[in-house]
């Protein structure tokens, strides 16, 4: 309105005259003239906005519509683009994008008294110093418009890798069994190094086949001692990634089949590109290759020495 109002009275009383007068400097209107005769002039800062934002939106797409400020100015470092943090936020909150807020946690394994329970070996330490030294497991549930449908993982604990899961319409020990045995034919391993699968106290994970089916692997069985969510804490926290990042984003289901399907993509995604934060900001897949590179140099290293 104002650059209007000099336009209007510039002929009679010049430019400088009435911007002594109005709240605006000579060079404010004169810019203002310049983008009318050329619309593609703006500020450095801005047109750098525009392509920031571009890429932001991108990353914040391309990666389920889940990462906050931190994971998408994480991704963006990784692609080789330098932003500041703060940049990352207030482009963000401009365009509207926002992380994944994790919501309330339910229970639904079963803890079963009655069944003699294995030995709690690892005492709420979560650490693993290499691929195949810990898997966890747990299951979580899905309301879809026919029922309920279920969803059990696997998970190992050096790099938080998902390595394997199923989805079913029973909460029945085959659930947890199928995602154990995808597993167990997924990750070749060598059997004299020792691997642990522990649980919570879920009937699914006491039950006889299932036992069974670990001593025939080879796999050495824990549960936790204590009763409570602390006892499998790093399963429950990649099931409430998943509930958060997919079942509540994507709902509401339609049926078994659509669930599956999201959570394989979600897996996919989960594995090979999600910036997880206690590995580094990378993705398990990467940490795990990082892991396996390291041990062939040191085995290289050591046998040229030899």
């Amino acid at each position: 309105m104002t650059v209007a109002f000099v336009d209007a009275h510039r002929e009679a009383y010049g430019v400088e005259p009435i911007c002594a007068v109005l709240p605006i400097a000579p060079s404010t209107y004169y810019e203002a003239k310049a983008r009318e005769a050329q619309p593609d002039r703006r500020p450095a800062r801005a047109r750098r906005d525009d392509e920031l934002k571009g890429e932001i939106g991108r990353v914040w797409r391309e990666n389920f519509c889940v990462y906050g400020v931190r994971k998408v100015w994480k991704q963006l470092k990784r692609e080789g683009l330098t932003v500041a943090r703060c940049t990352v936020r207030r482009l963000m909150a401009e365009l509207g994008l926002r992380g994944a807020v994790r919501g309330r946690k339910f229970r639904t394994t079963i803890p079963e008294e009655v069944l003699g329970r294995p030995s709690d070996l690892l005492e709420r330490n979560f650490v693993a110093t290499r691929p195949n030294q810990v898997w966890v497991a747990d299951l979580t549930y899905v309301a879809t418009w026919r029922g309920f449908v279920y969803v059990a993982f696997v998970i190992d604990l050096f790099a938080r890798r998902i390595v394997g899961w199923c989805v079913s319409s029973s909460l029945r020990s085959d659930l947890a069994l199928d995602a154990l045995e995808q597993a167990i034919s997924d990750r070749p391993r060598d059997e004299a190094d020792e691997l642990i699968h522990h649980s919570d106290r879920g009937v699914q994970y006491l039950s006889i086949r299932y036992t069974e089916r670990l001593a025939e692997a080879g796999i050495e069985p824990s549960v936790g001692s204590r009763g409570d969510s602390y006892d499998n804490a790093l399963a429950e926290s990649v099931i409430g990634l998943f509930k958060t990042e997919v079942i509540r984003r994507r709902g509401p289901w339609r049926q078994l089949e659509d669930v599956e399907f999201a959570t394989l993509e979600w897996v996919a995604w989960y594995n090979h590109r999600r910036l997880m934060g206690p590995i580094g900001d990378l993705p398990p897949a990467e940490y795990e290759e990082a892991y396996y590179r390291a041990q062939e140099a040191l085995e290289t290293a050591a046998a040229l020495t030899e």
